[in-house]
């Protein structure tokens, strides 16, 4: 695995799909290309990628959610830290901008709008898992 280029905290993602569509969030400040993106923040000490990601989506959007597994990790190639993704089921709340300093809007995003939003791509572990949850029923 390649090592982090920052000596910054990684970084937790949440991959939160609800009703066949996946919340994304657009930062007030974009990272570069990076300006919608998945709810997210810094891992602090002694918490989990996954504690990370559910706390970071009810700080951001109010929603609280669960964690159902670690998807993947890595150096995001356009910003450095290390990333984790969580994929995070919704257990209770409605999805609205909480952190209205971070956060500019929010969108639930079908299947066939990933790429509107992420024109660049996904991390493919991320891709992959929402190509199952998402794709339509009469795929083969």
């Amino acid at each position: 695995m390649t090592e982090p280029t920052s000596t910054k905290p990684g970084i937790a993602a949440a991959i939160v799909v609800q009703d066949h569509r996946v919340l994304m969030v657009q930062r007030r400040i974009a990272e570069g290309e990076l300006s919608w993106q998945f709810p997210a923040g810094e891992i602090e000490a002694g918490e989990s990628p996954e504690a990370a990601a559910v706390r970071e989506t009810a700080e951001e959007v109010g929603l609280t959610v669960k964690a159902t597994r670690l998807l993947g990790e890595r150096v995001h190639p356009k910003t450095g830290r290390q990333m984790s993704y969580a994929a995070c089921e919704v257990l209770s709340g409605t999805a609205t901008v909480v952190d209205t300093e971070e956060l500019a809007e929010l969108a639930w995003v079908t299947h066939e709008q990933i790429a509107e939003f992420v024109p660049y791509g996904l991390f493919e572990p991320v891709q992959q898992y929402l190509d199952e949850v998402l794709a339509p029923e009469e795929r083969d």
